[in-house]
Protein backbone atom coordinates (compact mmCIF):
# COMPACT_ATOMS: atom_id res chain seq x y z
CA UNK A 1 0.00 0.00 0.00
CA UNK A 2 1.10 3.56 -0.75
CA UNK A 3 0.78 5.97 2.18
CA UNK A 4 0.50 9.70 1.44
CA UNK A 5 1.44 12.22 4.12
CA UNK A 6 0.05 15.75 3.79
CA UNK A 7 1.06 17.68 6.89
CA UNK A 8 -0.74 20.84 5.78
CA UNK A 9 -3.78 19.79 3.69
CA UNK A 10 -6.27 22.32 2.39
CA UNK A 11 -9.67 22.78 0.91
CA UNK A 12 -8.85 23.86 -2.65
CA UNK A 13 -11.37 26.34 -3.98
CA UNK A 14 -11.29 26.95 -7.74
CA UNK A 15 -12.98 30.10 -9.03
CA UNK A 16 -13.61 31.35 -12.55
CA UNK A 17 -13.74 35.06 -13.31
CA UNK A 18 -13.73 37.34 -16.33
CA UNK A 19 -10.84 39.46 -15.10
CA UNK A 20 -9.28 40.18 -11.71
CA UNK A 21 -8.84 43.87 -10.88
CA UNK A 22 -6.70 44.58 -7.78
CA UNK A 23 -8.30 47.10 -5.45
CA UNK A 24 -11.73 46.73 -7.05
CA UNK A 25 -14.85 44.56 -6.64
CA UNK A 26 -14.38 41.23 -8.45
CA UNK A 27 -17.35 38.98 -9.15
CA UNK A 28 -16.74 35.26 -9.63
CA UNK A 29 -18.57 33.30 -12.30
CA UNK A 30 -18.30 29.89 -10.62
CA UNK A 31 -16.83 28.31 -7.48
CA UNK A 32 -16.03 24.67 -6.70
CA UNK A 33 -14.24 23.10 -3.73
CA UNK A 34 -12.25 19.87 -3.43
CA UNK A 35 -10.00 18.26 -0.84
CA UNK A 36 -6.50 19.49 -1.57
CA UNK A 37 -2.87 19.53 -0.57
CA UNK A 38 -0.11 17.77 -2.48
CA UNK A 39 -0.38 14.36 -0.80
CA UNK A 40 -4.18 14.49 -0.95
CA UNK A 41 -3.90 15.06 -4.71
CA UNK A 42 -1.59 12.06 -5.00
CA UNK A 43 -4.07 9.88 -3.11
CA UNK A 44 -6.95 11.05 -5.32
CA UNK A 45 -5.01 10.09 -8.46
CA UNK A 46 -4.01 6.69 -7.07
CA UNK A 47 -7.65 5.86 -6.37
CA UNK A 48 -8.61 6.79 -9.94
CA UNK A 49 -6.27 3.99 -10.98
CA UNK A 50 -7.86 1.76 -8.30
CA UNK A 51 -4.68 1.43 -6.25
CA UNK A 52 -5.05 0.92 -2.49
CA UNK A 53 -3.68 3.87 -0.54
CA UNK A 54 -3.84 5.58 2.82
CA UNK A 55 -3.77 9.26 3.74
CA UNK A 56 -2.24 10.94 6.78
CA UNK A 57 -1.96 14.52 7.96
CA UNK A 58 -3.38 17.10 10.34
CA UNK A 59 -7.04 18.11 9.92
CA UNK A 60 -9.28 20.43 11.92
CA UNK A 61 -12.59 22.25 11.76
CA UNK A 62 -15.02 22.19 8.86
CA UNK A 63 -12.23 21.99 6.28
CA UNK A 64 -10.71 18.99 8.00
CA UNK A 65 -14.03 17.14 8.06
CA UNK A 66 -14.56 18.02 4.40
CA UNK A 67 -11.19 16.50 3.45
CA UNK A 68 -11.62 13.32 5.47
CA UNK A 69 -15.13 12.74 4.12
CA UNK A 70 -13.90 13.26 0.56
CA UNK A 71 -11.08 10.75 1.01
CA UNK A 72 -13.36 8.15 2.57
CA UNK A 73 -15.78 8.46 -0.36
CA UNK A 74 -12.90 7.67 -2.71
CA UNK A 75 -12.00 4.56 -0.74
CA UNK A 76 -8.83 6.00 0.79
CA UNK A 77 -7.83 4.53 4.15
CA UNK A 78 -7.74 7.54 6.48
CA UNK A 79 -5.27 7.99 9.34
CA UNK A 80 -5.65 11.72 9.92
CA UNK A 81 -4.75 13.41 13.20
CA UNK A 82 -7.38 15.82 14.49
CA UNK A 83 -6.23 19.23 15.73
CA UNK A 84 -7.87 22.22 17.41
CA UNK A 85 -6.93 24.61 14.61
CA UNK A 86 -8.77 24.93 11.31
CA UNK A 87 -7.60 23.37 8.07
CA UNK A 88 -6.66 26.09 5.58
CA UNK A 89 -8.51 27.10 2.43
CA UNK A 90 -6.55 27.75 -0.78
CA UNK A 91 -8.25 29.82 -3.45
CA UNK A 92 -7.28 29.46 -7.11
CA UNK A 93 -8.78 32.15 -9.38
CA UNK A 94 -8.72 31.44 -13.11
CA UNK A 95 -9.51 34.46 -15.25
CA UNK A 96 -10.40 34.67 -18.93
CA UNK A 97 -7.19 36.58 -19.73
CA UNK A 98 -5.18 33.44 -18.94
CA UNK A 99 -3.85 34.49 -15.55
CA UNK A 100 -4.10 32.15 -12.57
CA UNK A 101 -4.07 33.83 -9.15
CA UNK A 102 -3.50 31.68 -6.05
CA UNK A 103 -4.38 32.81 -2.52
CA UNK A 104 -2.82 30.37 -0.05
CA UNK A 105 -3.64 30.47 3.66
CA UNK A 106 -0.77 29.66 6.06
CA UNK A 107 -2.57 26.87 7.89
CA UNK A 108 -3.02 26.09 11.59
CA UNK A 109 -0.45 25.71 14.35
CA UNK A 110 0.11 22.17 15.61
CA UNK A 111 0.73 21.56 19.31
CA UNK A 112 3.34 19.19 20.74
CA UNK A 113 0.59 16.84 21.89
CA UNK A 114 -0.96 16.80 18.42
CA UNK A 115 2.44 16.04 16.88
CA UNK A 116 2.87 13.16 19.33
CA UNK A 117 -0.49 11.75 18.25
CA UNK A 118 0.53 12.03 14.60
CA UNK A 119 3.82 10.20 15.23
CA UNK A 120 1.96 7.34 16.92
CA UNK A 121 -0.33 7.09 13.89
CA UNK A 122 2.69 7.17 11.60
CA UNK A 123 4.19 4.23 13.46
CA UNK A 124 0.90 2.36 13.04
CA UNK A 125 1.08 2.89 9.28
CA UNK A 126 4.65 1.61 9.24
CA UNK A 127 3.59 -1.49 11.17
CA UNK A 128 0.41 -1.86 9.11
CA UNK A 129 2.11 -2.64 5.83
CA UNK A 130 2.74 0.72 4.17
CA UNK A 131 5.37 -0.09 1.53
CA UNK A 132 5.92 3.29 -0.08
CA UNK A 133 5.47 6.64 1.67
CA UNK A 134 4.86 9.87 -0.24
CA UNK A 135 5.69 12.95 1.86
CA UNK A 136 4.41 16.09 0.18
CA UNK A 137 3.94 19.80 0.60
CA UNK A 138 4.37 22.43 3.28
CA UNK A 139 4.13 22.04 7.04
CA UNK A 140 1.80 23.90 9.42
CA UNK A 141 3.11 26.08 12.23
CA UNK A 142 4.48 24.33 15.28
CA UNK A 143 6.40 21.66 13.36
CA UNK A 144 10.22 21.69 13.12
CA UNK A 145 11.94 22.15 9.76
CA UNK A 146 13.40 18.65 10.08
CA UNK A 147 10.00 16.92 10.42
CA UNK A 148 10.38 15.22 7.04
CA UNK A 149 13.92 14.17 7.96
CA UNK A 150 12.53 12.47 11.08
CA UNK A 151 9.80 10.67 9.11
CA UNK A 152 12.22 9.54 6.41
CA UNK A 153 14.64 8.16 8.98
CA UNK A 154 11.85 6.09 10.52
CA UNK A 155 10.88 4.78 7.08
CA UNK A 156 14.46 3.90 6.21
CA UNK A 157 14.85 2.07 9.52
CA UNK A 158 11.92 -0.12 8.48
CA UNK A 159 13.25 -0.45 4.90
CA UNK A 160 10.42 1.54 3.33
CA UNK A 161 10.86 3.66 0.22
CA UNK A 162 10.09 7.36 0.51
CA UNK A 163 9.21 9.98 -2.09
CA UNK A 164 9.77 13.57 -0.93
CA UNK A 165 8.13 16.50 -2.69
CA UNK A 166 8.49 19.75 -0.79
CA UNK A 167 10.50 22.98 -0.90
CA UNK A 168 12.63 25.42 1.10
CA UNK A 169 14.08 24.35 4.43
CA UNK A 170 11.77 21.34 4.61
CA UNK A 171 13.46 20.04 1.47
CA UNK A 172 16.95 21.03 2.55
CA UNK A 173 16.53 19.22 5.87
CA UNK A 174 14.59 16.31 4.40
CA UNK A 175 17.26 15.28 1.90
CA UNK A 176 19.69 14.75 4.77
CA UNK A 177 17.81 11.53 5.54
CA UNK A 178 18.29 10.29 1.94
CA UNK A 179 14.79 9.67 0.61
CA UNK A 180 14.49 7.22 -2.27
CA UNK A 181 13.15 9.86 -4.69
CA UNK A 182 12.73 13.63 -4.75
CA UNK A 183 10.95 15.85 -7.28
CA UNK A 184 12.23 19.41 -7.13
CA UNK A 185 11.59 21.98 -9.81
CA UNK A 186 14.52 24.05 -11.09
CA UNK A 187 14.03 26.79 -8.49
CA UNK A 188 13.87 24.27 -5.63
CA UNK A 189 16.99 22.51 -6.88
CA UNK A 190 18.79 25.86 -7.01
CA UNK A 191 17.76 26.48 -3.40
CA UNK A 192 19.26 23.26 -2.06
CA UNK A 193 22.45 23.46 -4.12
CA UNK A 194 22.91 27.16 -3.39
CA UNK A 195 23.51 28.47 -6.91
CA UNK A 196 21.83 29.40 -10.17
CA UNK A 197 21.54 26.61 -12.73
CA UNK A 198 22.00 28.02 -16.20
CA UNK A 199 21.40 24.98 -18.39
CA UNK A 200 20.47 21.30 -18.45
CA UNK A 201 24.06 20.19 -17.83
CA UNK A 202 24.09 22.23 -14.62
CA UNK A 203 20.86 20.57 -13.52
CA UNK A 204 22.18 17.09 -14.28
CA UNK A 205 25.40 17.82 -12.40
CA UNK A 206 23.56 18.86 -9.23
CA UNK A 207 21.11 15.98 -9.51
CA UNK A 208 24.04 13.56 -9.77
CA UNK A 209 25.53 15.08 -6.63
CA UNK A 210 22.29 14.23 -4.85
CA UNK A 211 22.52 10.66 -6.22
CA UNK A 212 26.03 10.43 -4.78
CA UNK A 213 24.68 11.67 -1.43
CA UNK A 214 22.32 8.69 -1.28
CA UNK A 215 19.16 9.83 -3.06
CA UNK A 216 18.58 7.17 -5.69
CA UNK A 217 16.22 9.01 -8.03
CA UNK A 218 15.90 12.72 -8.80
CA UNK A 219 13.11 14.03 -11.03
CA UNK A 220 13.40 17.68 -11.96
CA UNK A 221 10.22 19.34 -13.16
CA UNK A 222 10.94 21.91 -15.86
CA UNK A 223 7.34 23.04 -16.26
CA UNK A 224 6.52 23.48 -19.94
CA UNK A 225 10.10 22.35 -20.63
CA UNK A 226 9.32 18.76 -19.61
CA UNK A 227 10.73 16.30 -17.09
CA UNK A 228 14.33 15.35 -16.39
CA UNK A 229 15.14 12.09 -14.59
CA UNK A 230 18.57 11.41 -13.12
CA UNK A 231 19.99 8.42 -11.26
CA UNK A 232 23.49 7.02 -10.91
CA UNK A 233 23.22 5.11 -14.22
CA UNK A 234 21.10 7.18 -16.57
CA UNK A 235 19.67 10.52 -17.54
CA UNK A 236 16.25 10.64 -19.20
CA UNK A 237 14.38 13.58 -20.63
CA UNK A 238 10.71 13.66 -21.58
CA UNK A 239 9.22 16.74 -23.26
CA UNK A 240 5.95 18.17 -21.99
CA UNK A 241 2.87 17.11 -23.95
CA UNK A 242 1.17 19.85 -25.94
CA UNK A 243 -2.32 20.29 -24.56
CA UNK A 244 -4.73 23.15 -23.95
CA UNK A 245 -4.07 23.85 -20.29
CA UNK A 246 -7.04 24.85 -18.12
CA UNK A 247 -5.44 24.58 -14.67
CA UNK A 248 -1.87 23.55 -13.85
CA UNK A 249 -2.50 23.00 -10.11
CA UNK A 250 -1.78 19.34 -9.35
CA UNK A 251 0.51 18.71 -12.33
CA UNK A 252 3.52 18.12 -10.09
CA UNK A 253 1.44 15.85 -7.86
CA UNK A 254 0.44 13.90 -10.97
CA UNK A 255 4.12 13.29 -11.70
CA UNK A 256 4.69 12.02 -8.16
CA UNK A 257 1.61 9.78 -8.27
CA UNK A 258 2.62 8.36 -11.63
CA UNK A 259 6.13 7.52 -10.51
CA UNK A 260 4.74 5.97 -7.33
CA UNK A 261 2.56 3.69 -9.44
CA UNK A 262 5.45 2.83 -11.76
CA UNK A 263 7.88 2.07 -8.92
CA UNK A 264 5.27 -0.06 -7.15
CA UNK A 265 4.66 -1.99 -10.39
CA UNK A 266 8.38 -2.47 -11.04
CA UNK A 267 8.33 -0.59 -14.34
CA UNK A 268 11.51 0.69 -15.97
CA UNK A 269 12.18 4.40 -15.71
CA UNK A 270 11.85 4.97 -19.46
CA UNK A 271 8.22 3.88 -19.19
CA UNK A 272 7.75 5.72 -15.91
CA UNK A 273 8.81 9.13 -17.20
CA UNK A 274 6.60 8.85 -20.29
CA UNK A 275 3.59 7.98 -18.16
CA UNK A 276 4.37 10.81 -15.74
CA UNK A 277 4.55 13.40 -18.51
CA UNK A 278 1.27 12.19 -19.99
CA UNK A 279 -0.54 12.13 -16.64
CA UNK A 280 0.69 15.62 -15.76
CA UNK A 281 -0.51 16.98 -19.10
CA UNK A 282 -3.89 15.27 -18.80
CA UNK A 283 -4.33 16.83 -15.36
CA UNK A 284 -3.79 20.30 -16.83
CA UNK A 285 -6.69 19.93 -19.27
CA UNK A 286 -9.39 20.17 -16.58
CA UNK A 287 -10.32 22.83 -14.03
CA UNK A 288 -10.28 20.33 -11.15
CA UNK A 289 -6.81 19.51 -9.81
CA UNK A 290 -5.86 15.82 -9.71
CA UNK A 291 -8.99 14.70 -11.53
CA UNK A 292 -7.62 12.85 -14.54
CA UNK A 293 -9.60 12.57 -17.79
CA UNK A 294 -8.60 9.00 -18.61
CA UNK A 295 -9.40 9.20 -22.33
CA UNK A 296 -7.09 12.22 -22.66
CA UNK A 297 -4.36 10.46 -20.68
CA UNK A 298 -4.53 7.37 -22.88
CA UNK A 299 -4.56 9.44 -26.09
CA UNK A 300 -1.36 11.35 -25.22
CA UNK A 301 0.49 8.49 -23.51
Amino acid sequence: MIVTVTLNPAVDKTCEAGRIMPGDVNRLRSVSSVAGGKGINVARILRQFRLPCAAMGFVGGYGGSFIEDAMLKLGVECHFTGIKGNTRINTNIISDDGYVTELLEPGPTVSEKELESFMKEFECCLEGGGELFVLSGSAPGGLPNDIYCTLIERCRAEKRRVFLDTSGELLREGIKARPYLIKPNKKELEYICGRKLSDREDIIYEARRLNEAGIEKVIVSLGSGGLLYVDSDKVLFEPARKVKAMNTVGCGDSVVASFAMSVSAGEDMETAIKKAAALSAANATTLDAAVIPMSTYIDIL
